[in-house]
């Protein structure tokens, strides 16, 4: 909801968190067939605030992908690292990725899906939104590298860097700045980013 507001916002997003915050809570799930508030406290919200609900609904039109799944089909589940953990905060550093594929064994409702997933993921819930799945087309061609990616049961991941690649010294007015360029465990080369060397060896 903050991304699809976030240009509106002018960056001052943070002054916006407990009407963001009112909305999500007060908005209808379909997993458990009600909103979060009326689920925790057994009755509808009352308030005097108030969307523009024709703007909310233009952003979330524009960004809903109509996906639907049959049973059987063979899905990519999303995944992606945990929150501040060798990222360092800087958006779009490490892309989400998916795993799979996996089997939909059963449909829940109208968005969402029951996957069969191994036994590795056993601590993960096994239901999951449309909004996490991409559908894979079986291909013989393909060949899917297997790699041992131990999850959390929210669906995190820790990134752990495995190799140094490059090391620069940036020239800054009053000292240098040294950049090392790291290969993380679960990307490739070409998803290599660049760090500030300190803030490596201290994580």
């Amino acid at each position: 909801m903050l991304r699809a507001c976030v240009l509106d916002f002018q960056g001052q997003w943070s002054k916006y968190l407990p009407l963001i915050e009112f909305s999500f809570n007060n908005s209808y799930q379909a997993t458990i067939g009600m909103a979060p508030y009326e689920a925790l406290y057994r009755r509808k919200c009352r308030s005097p605030v108030h969307w523009d609900e024709s703007r909310q609904k233009s952003y979330s039109d524009q960004r809903r992908r109509m996906l639907e799944f049959s049973i059987g089909d063979q899905v990519f589940l999303k995944v992606a690292p945990m929150k501040g953990v060798m990222q360092f905060g800087k958006k779009g550093k490490l892309s989400p990725r998916y795993i799979g594929p996996f089997h939909i064994t059963e449909r829940i409702g109208g968005v969402a899906y029951r996957l069969d997933l191994p036994t590795s993921l056993a601590q993960v819930h096994n239901i999951f939104h449309v909004s996490m799945l991409r559908k894979y087309v079986a291909n013989p061609s393909h060949i899917l590298k297997k790699e041992p990616i131990e999850l959390k049961a929210n669906l995190s991941y820790e990134e752990i860097p495995v190799e140094i690649l490059l090391r620069e010294v940036k020239k800054l007015r009053n000292k240098d700045d040294a950049l090392i360029k790291v290969q993380w465990r679960f990307h490739g080369r070409n998803e290599a980013t660049w760090e500030p060397e300190e803030e490596i060896r201290v994580k």
